[in-house]
């Protein structure tokens, strides 16, 4: 009989064991933050089926997201052969709100795209911590903050990840997913599934500055502005070289006015503050002069080159 009894408790702990490591399906999705960047994520979501709440600071940046969402997906049914019944049924699957406390406590992922500012984010996921459910899965979509200084505002460090989006969403199939040291692997896999259930093809990376892409890509712009300061080739020169050359559909510098000279300058700084001494990460004099002159690229009219 006894030996009936712990043969009856080792099946029972290996199944809440089992219970335990299941990955969590996500079917409930709040984004946080209206921009280019949150409304393509929540627009990816909720076509692929999954209930979503936008969230932003006021109705009127929602309405402009909302616009702007609309617009995408008639772009996407155009090129999908889709009828204007997948804009009816994926825009049924969305909503707005400006109150993040308020639609968390029902939510499976929490995915944030705000501004770039580290004081900013910990202090929206320190508050949001204290409202999801405690299955709930935060990340964000940070291109250039350590994922683990965002993770340690919160008492969740091993439901906390990276998803790091590419823009524009909807058309961009990268995702990359980075695990902290202490993002458990349950985590880690339910943020997989979730990019391969929005039609993404993810990658792993672990919380390293820039993680993959734009460790690889800012550092490339960098040095092409570098040899620009130096008079080693105009801009355009190295434009053209690197598209027919490297077959890159842009130039560095066509990519950095459209990425945004302040956000380049942004990624840079904060990475020479971590590691001063790499010749990578080291800033530009020129970059920095544009910055200051407002000079921000396509979205301020000017940056290296032009716009009407």
């Amino acid at each position: 009989m006894a030996f009936a009894t712990r043969r009856f408790v080792r099946a029972a702990s290996s199944a809440a064991a089992t219970a335990a490591a299941k990955k969590l399906i996500v079917k409930h999705v709040t984004v946080i933050g209206g921009g280019l960047m949150g409304a393509g994520i929540a627009q990816v979501a909720a076509a692929s089926g999954h209930t979503v709440v936008l969230v932003d600071q006021s109705d009127e940046i929602l309405k402009k997201s909302t616009k702007g969402i609309e617009e995408s997906l008639k772009r996407v049914i155009k090129k999908k052969f889709a009828g204007a019944e997948f804009i009816e049924k994926t825009l049924k699957n969305l909503t707005t709100s400006t109150d993040a406390v308020a639609v968390v406590h029902s939510t499976d992922l929490v995915i944030e795209a705000i501004v770039e500012n580290q004081e900013i984010k910990n202090e929206l996921f320190k508050r949001l911590d204290k409202f999801a459910p405690e299955h709930t899965i935060f990340a964000s979509n940070t291109s250039s903050l350590q994922i683990t200084q965002l993770a340690n505002s919160t008492t969740r460090q091993d439901r906390f990840g990276g998803l790091h989006f590419f823009n524009p969403v909807p058309m961009m199939k990268l995702v990359e997913v980075i695990k902290t040291p202490m993002t458990s692997q349950k985590t880690f896999e339910s943020l997989v599934d979730f990019s391969k259930a929005v039609g993404k093809s993810p990658v792993s990376c672990k919380d390293t500055p820039g993680f993959i892409v734009n460790r690889l890509l800012v550092p490339y712009m960098m040095e092409a502005v570098r040899l620009f300061e130096r008079g080693d080739a105009s801009k355009e020169d190295i434009d053209v070289a690197m598209k027919l050359g490297a077959g890159y559909p842009m130039g560095p510098f066509e990519l950095l006015d459209y990425v945004g000279l302040d956000t380049s300058k942004y990624i840079i700084d904060g990475w020479h503050s971590l590691e001063p001494n790499n010749p990578l990460f080291a800033p530009s004099p020129l970059l920095n002069k544009l910055v200051e002159e407002k000079k921000l690229g396509k979205k301020t009219g000017e940056g290296f080159y032009k716009y009407k």
